[in-house]
């Protein structure tokens, strides 16, 4: 088992890969947390395998953490596209067996 721990700070209407792809293992728990000045309205779109962002699950104002956990949770890349006004600075976790 691995457990793998990432600080990522994406910039205003950036976008990138969150957590990579396992090459040899498999995902079974992945999560992201978001934090900005509680005082700025923030918006983070997550993508699963996706960077043009078609289909995503939102993360915004008082959400700011995202899980999932399971033998079938998604096994591509995680991406991220800060759509609001200020600096995110991410924390993302991975478990793989």
């Amino acid at each position: 088992m691995v457990q793998t721990v990432r600080s990522i700070t994406i910039l205003a209407g950036e976008k990138m890969i969150i957590i990579e792809k396992p090459q040899v293992s498999n995902r079974i728990f992945f999560g992201i947390q978001a934090f900005a000045p509680l005082n700025e309205w923030h918006r983070l779109k997550i993508s699963f395998d996706d960077p043009l962002f078609r289909s995503y699950y939102a993360l915004d104002g008082p959400a700011r953490y995202f899980e999932a956990k399971g033998e079938g949770i998604f096994q591509g890349n995680i991406w991220g596209y800060n759509i609001s006004s200020v600096n995110l600075l991410l924390s993302a976790t991975e478990i793989l067996i």
